[in-house]
């Protein structure tokens, strides 16, 4: 008979799962909004700022904090991203994140060339202009958001362009999803009554080594479905 595995894990997980940093005009209520309920609907723990954080240019300490207490950062650049300064200061405290700390970072390119963000042509072009104009006296912080904008632009993401949105969608939460996995094994010591059920699907996958079986597990919502597959398959 198949035994039950023992795992442990020396990684501690963080807070948040996700941060979603994006420009509340033009996505909160399309398809950030989409995006958020569908990693939520997964269980994957995500950050989204609240909207009345959204005062003034300076990134508010809420939002570094979550930022640090986040694996990982999903960036949807839409059209008007770059105009944001806010948005520009977010990015560049997750890039700081990224190479101090290994914090991951996907980008989703959301009706936008990756190669303008990159050379900052077109839209980024006349953004930075205004904000060159708006801090003549901090060159420092212009730059430090060009280079910001530059690097996370050349990771390979996600580029939606009138394609599917609820496939879109759906895609990035799988990929998220199975890099959570990879990162924070299910530790089955600190699952609480999972023994016996767990027990019972072992007893019917003892077979050989040849054999194939497929195996339904059905239930109500939130009663540890998904959770228990994924023990059995790590």
């Amino acid at each position: 008979m198949l035994s039950l595995p023992l795992t442990s894990s020396s990684i501690s997980r963080k807070k948040y799962d996700v941060f979603l940093s994006f420009r509340g005009e033009d996505t909160r209520k399309n398809f950030t909004g989409h995006l958020y309920e569908a990693l939520k609907s997964s269980g994957i723990v995500t950050f989204r700022d609240d909207p009345k954080l959204e005062a003034g240019e300076e990134i508010a300490p809420e939002l570094c904090k979550a930022i640090q207490q986040s694996w990982c950062s999903v960036i949807i650049f839409s059209k008007a991203y770059a105009f944001s300064g806010w948005c520009l200061e977010e990015l560049a405290e997750i890039v700081q994140q990224k190479n101090a700390n290994g914090h991951k970072v996907f980008p989703i390119f959301y009706d936008v060339d990756p190669s303008d963000l990159r050379n900052q042509k077109e839209k980024v072009e006349e953004a930075f202009a205004k904000h060159k104009e708006r801090y003549k006296e901090d060159k420092d912080k212009i730059q430090k958001w060009r280079n910001a904008l530059a690097e996370v632009a050349k990771i390979k993401g996600w580029h939606l362009h009138n394609g599917n949105e609820p496939e879109f969608v759906g895609d990035i939460v799988k990929k998220i999803s199975a890099k959570l996995c990879q990162t924070y094994p299910i530790v089955r010591d600190e699952l609480v009554g999972i023994s016996l059920p767990l027990e019972e699907l072992y007893s019917k996958i003892n077979i050989g080594e040849d054999d194939v079986c497929i195996i339904g597990i059905c239930g109500m919502s939130g009663i540890g479905k998904t959770t228990l597959a994924k023990v059995v398959y790590t």
